[in-house]
């Protein structure tokens, strides 16, 4: 998935006055814009994604990949692989308010590798969904009805089949409400939960032995 470049940005302000000469609504627009304009950490891409289809009379997805830096050039790696992903789904119905207490409902997804130590704690799904909370409110995210899963399973692998004879995952499945269109803050929000979940240090840090 490639990440979003100034070019992607303009043509998804060319497409939305294009859409809303076409009956989109421009709260919806204006949505779409905000949650490509997120500043995110260098490890994390973003990319548009093809979003479910019938969830919502309008619907715009992203996609986020954790790759890791290349310490020596500054840059991710160009065959990189990464092993923690995301989606944000954003469903805008504007006849909506009774079920989601609003227009505009956000839908999340992260699946990740997780180290053998990690996984073992009993507490991890605890403090994945802790991490979704704080990082909401420390972006500054307007949102309601919170709700969501948070997954932690483990896979043996035997006889002839490749990969590492154990591995462990974690799902979270979660979505929310905005209370306006100035979604920024929460794909950026989005983004720390991912980059926590993929074990990345704190932005300005280095991991030893990198």
């Amino acid at each position: 998935m490639a990440p979003v470049s100034n070019s992607d940005s303009s043509q998804v302000r060319a497409v939305s006055s294009a859409d809303d000469q076409n009956g989109t609504p421009p709260a919806f627009t204006r949505a779409v814009e905000a949650m490509h304009e997120a500043s995110l950490r260098a490890e994390l891409t973003l990319g548009t994604i093809r979003p479910p289809q019938r969830l919502a009379p309008f619907s715009h997805a992203v996609g986020l990949e954790v790759h890791a830096v290349d310490e020596d050039l500054g840059q991710i790696p160009e065959d990189s692989q990464g092993d923690a992903f995301g989606r944000l789904i954003l469903l805008h119905d504007p006849g909506a308010d009774d079920a989601w207490d609003g227009p505009m409902r956000l839908v999340a997804y992260i699946q990740a590798d997780m180290d053998d130590e990690v996984a073992g704690d009993p507490l991890l799904p605890d403090v994945a969904w802790q991490w979704l909370n704080e990082g909401l409110h420390e972006c500054g995210a307007r949102f309601t009805n919170l709700g969501g899963t948070v997954t932690s399973t483990a896979s043996v692998r035997f006889g002839e089949i490749g990969g590492p004879p154990r591995a462990h995952q974690l799902e979270m499945r979660a979505s929310w409400t905005a209370e306006d269109v100035e979604l920024a803050a929460h794909v950026e929000a989005f983004s720390h939960v991912l980059a926590n979940v993929a074990g990345l240090p704190p932005v300005g840090v280095t991991e030893l032995g990198r």
